[in-house]
């Protein structure tokens, strides 16, 4: 269970249940992340823009990249749900289990390509809070990705950023994509 749950009853406005229609058909259920942002309607509105915008077909980022990417990302953030959707996007995308099973150690990994090393690495640098992208990452990313794609590759970490802080702080759990359900446990 989330920190903060939302009513069965609770009246979203008709725009976010169109969006709520469209999970129930493609996960046969509305993510609970969904529901939290569905109560403040215009942020989720504009989140779920943003992530379309940031994974369509024509983004200089291949989509296993991205899965790949939004998954270091959330394993940094502590995001139960993050993962678990995510890691399920990754495999649906052609990723094996080895390599997702590496992630956390791509750079020691020769299951991972120098653009996915570059890529995973400025990952790190931006979502540490302990570290920050110089422009040593700018120039180690540049043989693989132009100037746009860098842009684009720094919004998508961004925005993962955001999800996966926002999931892990309201302690959104995991939903069964491709980790099970974390049984409820209280800490005290």
């Amino acid at each position: 269970m989330p920190y903060i749950e939302t009513s069965a009853d609770h009246q979203f406005p008709w725009y976010v249940r169109i969006f709520f229609w469209n999970q129930r058909r493609r996960y046969g259920a509305v993510l609970e992340p969904a529901r939290l942002w569905g109560r403040t309607p215009k942020v989720f509105a504009a989140l779920a823009l943003l992530y379309g915008a940031l994974d369509r077909r024509s983004s200089p980022i291949e989509p296993a990249l991205r899965s790949l990417i939004t998954v270091r990302v959330s394993q940094i953030n502590w995001c139960a749900f993050c993962v678990d959707i995510n890691s399920a996007t990754c495999l649906r995308r052609g990723i094996d289990e080895a390599k997702l099973a590496d992630l956390s150690d791509f750079a020691a990994s020769d299951r991972f390509t120098e653009r996915e090393k570059a890529a995973l690495t400025y990952v790190e640098q931006i979502t540490f809070s302990d570290r920050k992208a110089t422009p040593k990452h700018i120039e180690r990313l540049r043989p693989h990705f132009d100037d746009d794609a860098i842009i684009e590759l720094t919004a998508l970490i961004a925005f993962q950023n955001l999800s996966s802080k926002f999931n892990a702080a309201l302690g959104v759990e995991a939903q069964g994509f491709c980790l099970p359900p974390r049984k409820n446990t209280s800490d005290g």
